[in-house]
């Protein structure tokens, strides 16, 4: 039982310090070489590369600095504009998408609606003229046009009414040309 004991001890160690050593093979360099162009490697770069080449390296914050610009000859910035330009830097965080997200889809909402109003606005424009111009043939003809008075009963128009109802029916008319 000891035997079995001692076994997975030093299986569990041996693990552990192969998962520690092959973490190093993971890390990744990158730089700028002489010419601009970005290098990649798991190996450090060359110790003719300045620091402020270097993008990335394993345990370090990637460096934001422009190519030639050492460190030390930065100008002074205050703590929050330091703090905005890396915020501005960092991708956007899963919360941030969605919300994007969200905004963009209620302004199409919102648009969507405008539309499907003034579509709607326009079919009862085209609605009510279509009854507008078939009035107004129907006053123009000459035939009598009988409406229900208050009491229920029905009452024909008159003269003076009929003139009204024209006038109304052109003015309505006019507005839809």
């Amino acid at each position: 039982m000891n035997y079995l004991y001692i076994k997975r001890i030093a299986a569990s160690t041996i693990a552990s310090l192969l998962l520690i050593l092959s973490s190093h093979a993971v890390a990744q360099y990158v730089w700028l070489d002489d010419k601009g162009v970005k290098q990649y490697s798991n190996m450090p770069p060359p110790p003719a590369v300045p620091n402020s080449h270097i993008l990335k390296s394993p345990g370090a914050v990637a460096q934001a600095l422009a190519p030639g610009v050492a460190p030390e000859k930065m100008p002074d910035q205050s703590e929050n504009a330091a703090a905005a330009a890396a915020k501005a830097k960092l991708p956007l965080t899963t919360a941030e998408k969605n919300a994007d997200f969200q905004k963009r889809r209620l302004e199409q909402a919102e648009k969507d609606k405008k539309t499907a109003n003034e579509a709607q606005l326009a079919a009862d424009k085209s609605k009510n003229c279509e009854r507008a111009t078939a009035y107004q043939k129907a006053l123009d003809s000459g035939q009598r046009i009988a409406q229900q008075g208050k009491d229920g009963q029905r009452v024909y128009l008159s003269d003076a009414n009929r003139a009204q109802e024209l006038r109304d029916t052109k003015r309505i008319l006019s507005e839809c040309k």
